[in-house]
């Protein structure tokens, strides 16, 4: 085993962190990067600190096959920037970091790997506290946690709070109806016309909520064993092939992030844009977009703040009632956001920027 910061690709680690092109001029640097390593297990991955001014740096570990290094590089940073913004807007004492394991999960994931990627996170001491995400579960998150103690989500028999997936659905579904009163003066959602894109865990959770809130909903996903489980359990629910080309009231990103650059938001046709997809804008501009057609985007750090939420609860040791309390209150949240954006003329996201950012320099 072996930790050092250019194990995987020198020349872009130097690029991306510290020249760091896609993030604004004065967005405060990453603390800390480690490229991790570990030949008998064949583990790669790269955990990003992004900043702790607030608390102890928790985050997800994403384990997905990159097209190349650089490119695991970019959306750790990127992720890791934005659960700084996602504690620091939910009132959270909690500093922003993230983790990626390289690699197709169906294919290498294995305990040995999952242990030596829970031994670079001890080594940590406490800096970073990992969590669940794409591609991992509760129950890799028992096998990491056989290696460190600073990992939370685990399940319940292992002492953990279990799958996060339900309560970032929740925090989607209020982030959802706050905008809904923002567009159409109340926060109920039946018979409004839902398009889900990703039909994993979360959005499995999210289709459920609205179903039963009485929307129409539509979903899309890659991945047909997913579709299936979701036509299973709610057989109203209809499938397309892309949800951004249907004629929705919202637009529900809950996949990969990314959806959303300049020309799909300017065909998409929807009033709302609140899933629970990280990273949902491709560029900055995006959301510039979408605000003179008169779409309404929801930040994703925000909707999507419910499983942070939860296992920051499982690390301050928060009852299961007090979480999910906390959890709705997304919805309030979500309409200060707003308030503030039609009070000050600025987009949503530009809000819940200066919203974050105001916290993060207090605590500076």
């Amino acid at each position: 085993m072996s930790v050092t910061v250019t194990p995987l690709s020198a020349e872009s680690a130097t690029s991306h962190v510290f020249g760091r092109s896609d993030f604004p001029i004065d967005e405060p640097a990453h603390e800390q990067v480690v490229f991790c390593q570990d030949s008998a297990s064949g583990l790669q991955a790269i955990i990003a600190l992004h900043s702790a001014s607030l608390g102890p740096a928790l985050g997800g570990t994403r384990f997905h096959s990159y097209v190349d290094e650089s490119a695991a590089l970019t959306d750790v940073l990127r992720l890791s920037r934005g659960m700084t913004y996602k504690a620091a807007a939910a009132g959270l004492d909690l500093g922003g970091g993230k983790a990626v394991i390289l690699g197709d999960p169906r294919a290498i994931k294995t305990p040995e790997l999952l242990r030596a990627y829970g031994r670079f996170v001890e080594r940590l001491d406490g800096l970073y506290v990992t969590a669940g995400d794409v591609g991992t579960n509760s129950d890799d998150l028992d096998i990491i946690g056989e290696s460190t103690a600073h990992v939370v989500g685990r399940n319940t028999a292992a002492g953990g709070s279990g799958d996060s997936g339900p309560n970032t659905a929740l925090g989607v579904f209020q982030a959802m109806r706050a905008a809904a009163v923002r567009v159409w003066g109340e926060r109920e959602l039946a018979g409004r016309t839902v398009g889900v894109e990703g039909a994993g865990k979360v959005g499995f959770e999210l289709v459920s909520l609205l179903t039963d809130a009485g929307a129409e909903v539509l979903v899309s996903d890659v991945y047909q064993p997913s579709l299936d489980r979701v036509l299973h359990a709610f057989p109203r629910t209809k499938v397309s092939a892309d949800v951004r080309a249907e004629r929705l009231d919202v637009y529900a990103p809950c996949a990969l992030g990314g959806t959303l650059d300049t020309a799909t938001s300017e065909t998409l046709n929807t009033s709302i844009v609140c899933g629970a997809a990280n990273n949902q804008l491709l560029t900055p501009d995006a959301e510039r977009t979408l605000v003179n057609r008169g779409i309404v985007w929801v930040p994703d750090y925000v909707a999507n703040s419910g499983g942070l939420i939860q296992v920051e609860g499982e690390l301050r040791g928060r009852t299961r009632e007090e979480v999910r309390k906390r959890v709705e209150s997304v919805f309030d949240t979500m309409t200060f956001i707003l308030q503030t954006a039609t009070r000050e003329n600025i987009a949503a996201g530009v809000a819940a920027d200066r919203i974050a950012r105001r916290r993060l320099d207090d605590a500076a």
